[in-house]
């Protein structure tokens, strides 16, 4: 308890001190004032309805909401625009999904996120399971391109596709039929025909999403460190028990981690196969008290793969710096382990349980962690046996790509 106690307040510490990172930007107000400004950038995965900002980098934190502001951008990372359009309601989920051909649009304010500008103009909305895409031009007021699945029976659907005649009427230079039976209802697919219309009408295109271009990022690490472990062992029905106490042991692992391509790199998913051992021999008394007591060894040699399967999040200190946090359920492969209580030699079976860490990353090449683990059961094949196996660990790292 003590350790996991120590381990959240090193979490709540880490957590306080991490910087938020602000971009040069600008939002037009209301009253179309462009203002200059540091737009905190979250990379969000999600169309915002606010953001935070600061006139310069020592001024205090205020916010803004779509109530207030027509459009903002941050250099180099996207641009959105307020508007108020006909929204597509429907569900794309098998268990919601309508059996209407027909969109179920209501009005809604949204910010809408730019993907190509031009002459025509593709824009982007997602929200929860909804992600939706828009047409506008230098004249019109951003409209829906309309795609939707929908139940036909119990075990058919279908797609409205009216997106495909909507660009047909809409961008006529350069794009041949046959483009547009093929064209998916994808960010590539809408962005490549609404480029090659623009270049067509001689119009100059910006296109955010090669300035915006997400990929996630994979990388491999060698994990040394120490564990800090106990073990204690006993017979449930009978007076026997062995508590063979602390030991500091080498582990050694291969971490496989990969950041998810959103809300700037905070979020990844990581493996990491780990060699560990608890060797020890201590003198036990069986039946302690009683006439007959009986002083004895025992003894442990426990070695496994460990493979911790978790999630990690990281706060940003600054471009070198980033501290992290991260949560894992841990499967146990056991190695032909074996423990002796009193007479008896018994296998120790292969374990399971959860950890929790937090630690340093710099420079994303080295790397350092205090990580601590729930109890492991290593006699839970044993309906008169149970063991209480802890450890805590201290864990360097060095990535190599």
């Amino acid at each position: 308890m003590k350790k996991i106690n120590l381990l959240a307040c090193l979490l709540s510490t880490a957590i306080y001190y991490a910087q938020i990172k602000f971009e040069k930007g600008y939002f037009i107000d209301n009253l179309g004032n462009k203002k200059e400004v540091l737009i905190r950038n979250v990379d969000w995965k999600e169309n915002p309805v606010d953001f935070e900002y600061k006139s310069d980098i020592s001024s205090d934190t205020k916010k803004e909401n779509i109530n207030n502001v027509q459009e903002f951008s941050i250099d180099g990372s996207g641009k959105y625009i307020r508007a108020t359009v006909m929204l597509d309601l429907s569900s794309g989920n098998l268990d919601l999904m309508s059996d209407k051909k027909a969109p179920n649009f209501k009005e809604k304010t949204i910010f809408l996120k730019y993907i190509i500008e031009g002459k025509a103009t593709l824009l982007y909305y997602e929200e929860d399971n909804i992600r939706r895409f828009f047409y506008s031009s230098e004249k019109s007021n951003p409209q829906q391109l309309i795609y939707k699945p929908y139940y036909i029976n119990d075990d058919s659907i279908a797609y409205n596709e009216d997106y495909k005649k909507q660009i047909a009427e809409y961008l006529k230079c350069g794009i041949e039929n046959e483009q547009l039976r093929n064209i998916n209802y994808t960010k590539k697919d809408l962005a490549n025909i609404f480029t090659q219309y623009n270049e067509c009408s001689g119009a100059h295109v910006v296109d955010y999403g090669k300035l915006d271009v997400k990929k996630g990022l994979f990388h491999l690490s060698i994990r040394p460190g120490i564990n800090f472990s106990s073990l204690k062992s006993q017979y449930v029905y009978e007076d026997v028990k062995a508590d063979f106490g602390s030991q500091t042991s080498f582990r050694i692992g291969l971490e496989f981690e990969y950041v998810l391509p959103f809300n700037k790199n905070k979020w990844a998913f990581f493996v990491e196969p780990t060699y560990q051992y608890y060797k020890k021999n201590v003198e036990s008394i069986g039946y302690e008290g009683y006439y007959y007591e009986y002083k004895y060894n025992a003894t442990v040699d426990y070695k496994s793969i460990e493979i911790p399967i978790g999630v990690r999040h990281y706060f940003f200190l600054n471009d070198r710096s980033k501290i992290f946090v991260n949560a894992a359920y841990v499967a146990d492969i056991n190695m032909k382990s074996s423990m002796k209580l009193l007479f008896s030699e018994i296998e120790i079976g292969s374990g399971s349980n959860f950890v929790i860490g937090a630690g340093y990353k710099y420079n994303n090449r080295f790397s350092a962690e205090f990580r601590v683990g729930t109890s492991r059961n290593l006699l839970r094949d044993y309906q008169n046996l149970d063991s209480d196996y802890k450890t805590a660990s201290l864990i360097l790292g060095y990535t190599l790509f």
